[in-house]
């Protein structure tokens, strides 16, 4: 098995699959390519899940298991996020590949914007995009920039631990659910007790967490978390509908005072075949933001980030694509998959070495 995964990641697989009845399957710039011919019997199957478990108390409750979050470490080749799950009464696992070396936010093509962000004393940073889109890099690059320039006590809750960050200039506290703490709001209670500067969340799932969230920010705390959203809107219109209905009205002014920035992130297939492209759409707060997420209505934030009268490093997801689109990077097919119509106005390019970004390991 391990020649196998080692095989894999030399090929820039991103993502590898292992079921019983089927053979090992890596994803290779997108495809998912067979690694053997032989198929898996689920005694096999079974056997590699068992393998790949770090908790003991949930490999002695393996046959009761029926999805399953854990990481995985191979030395010299890297960590895999790890999901087991139960399909026609037999194991499989999907394993993702994330690499040893934590991405900087410069590596990944991150916008300008994403700087200010992680540099802010207080608030509320969110990182959307659907699975596999990348959102995981782009919080380890957050924290690697915290890391790298200020002396902070970074607490993270994840679900399971991705990226290993050394402590730098700052102090990198992880915890893993499941095996540091019971779940993400009781990890999340007790950070604010750990002396944190920065908070990090592997993901915000519902009301009770975003209040504690919003506690967090209010009381002087930066806090990172990630959302599986596809763009800005959606996001905001997603974190609305957590809060109770009775609250909705007070929480869109805590939520607006809070809310430091929404990043929503996708990968596209570049033009060339090589790997892919990430494309970013950026709301950062400003008065007019602030007023718009009061007034509860998500869509009013488009024209603000089309404008970016304040030059702030906003834009949405179709200005990033049509750049693309002039530059050869993406072709017309991906453009319009993507939901491009025509160019929108634009007031200045927000980086310059865009061009030269690839992406050939897949997401993470």
């Amino acid at each position: 098995m391990e020649k196998i995964i080692k095989a894999a990641v030399k090929r820039g697989a991103s993502d590898l699959h292992i079921k019983a009845g089927d053979v090992f399957r890596a994803r290779v710039n997108g495809e998912l390519v067979p690694l053997t011919k032989q198929r898996l019997t689920p005694d096999q199957t079974r056997a590699i899940a068992l393998k790949l478990i770090t908790s003991e108390g949930a490999r002695r409750r393996i046959d009761e298991l029926q999805d399953y979050d854990c990481s995985w470490g191979m030395p010299g080749v890297g960590r895999f996020r790890v999901n087991i799950l139960r399909q026609r009464s037999s194991f499989m696992v999907v394993m993702r590949v994330i690499p040893f070396e934590v991405p900087s936010l410069a590596s990944l093509g991150a916008p300008e914007a994403l700087g200010p962000m992680a540099d802010a004393d207080r608030g509320l940073v969110l990182i959307a995009g659907g699975g596999g889109t990348g959102k995981s890099s782009t919080v380890a690059g957050l924290i690697d920039h915290i890391n790298r320039t200020r002396h902070r006590h970074i607490v993270t809750i994840e679900n399971p631990i991705e990226f290993l960050h050394r402590d730098l200039k700052s102090s990198v506290t992880q915890r893993e659910v499941g095996i540091d703490t019971d779940s993400i709001t009781t990890g999340l209670h007790a950070a604010l007790r750990q002396d944190p500067d920065i908070i990090v969340i592997g993901d915000l799932p519902d009301g009770e967490t975003l209040e504690t969230a919003l506690i967090a920010a209010e009381t002087g705390l930066l806090v990172i978390s990630s959302m599986a959203t596809a763009d800005v809107a959606t996001t905001l219109e997603r974190l609305l509908s957590m809060l109770a209905p009775e609250e909705r009205d007070i929480g869109r002014v805590r939520l607006a005072e809070m809310l430091v920035g929404v990043v929503a992130q996708r990968l596209l297939p570049r033009a060339d075949g090589e790997g892919w492209v990430p494309a970013f759409e950026v709301l950062v707060t400003s008065e007019e933001v602030k007023n718009a997420v009061k007034a509860g209505d998500p869509e009013d934030l488009r024209p603000l980030m089309e404008e970016d009268s304040a030059q702030l490093g906003m834009q949405t997801f179709q200005a990033e694509i049509v750049e693309f689109l002039s530059e050869g990077i993406v072709d017309e097919r991906t453009a319009a998959a993507a939901g491009v119509v025509s160019p929108p106005k634009r007031r200045a390019p927000r980086r310059k070495t865009r061009s030269s970004t690839k992406r050939t390991d897949g997401p993470s």
